[in-house]
């Protein structure tokens, strides 16, 4: 594993979490995306850190979206990593519980183990192809 990138987690109300997180909690938006199932991602800073928050917004016709109960929120935690297909192999080989094997999305590939409590790890890189490109090999 290469390093901790962030924790994400579910909003049922991304406006709602997004005035929150800025106005109350002093955050500022640095990056939003849209994945290809129609989530929706904000990632999030606070002034003087270096840990990021994600919040993910699910709609309903997603694979993701799972009604909400208090206290379950918390969505994934991500990580870094060189080799995702790699990674996700040594990974199950050691105990995790595949969730979503590798996949490409855009220039990134990510996949999902989880933890012996079902918390949710993304593992996500460079799509390979892309980095030898990038490094002229």
């Amino acid at each position: 594993m290469d390093r901790f990138a962030y924790t994400g987690i579910r909003v049922r109300d991304l406006d709602r979490s997004l005035r929150f997180y800025t106005r109350v909690m002093g955050m500022r938006e640095l990056l939003r995306g849209t994945m290809d199932h129609g989530g929706v991602y904000v990632h999030l800073k606070a002034p003087g850190s270096t840990q990021r928050l994600e919040l993910n917004w699910y709609p309903r016709s997603s694979p993701h979206y799972r009604p909400y109960r208090n206290g379950e929120e918390l969505d994934h935690l991500a990580w870094w990593v060189r080799d995702v297909p790699a990674t996700f192999r040594r990974l199950v080989r050691r105990g995790a519980t595949p969730r979503i094997p590798p996949w490409r999305e855009g220039r990134w590939e990510l996949a999902f183990v989880s933890d012996p409590d079902g918390i949710w790890i993304e593992l996500i890189g460079r799509a390979l192809g892309l980095r030898r490109k990038a490094s002229g090999r």
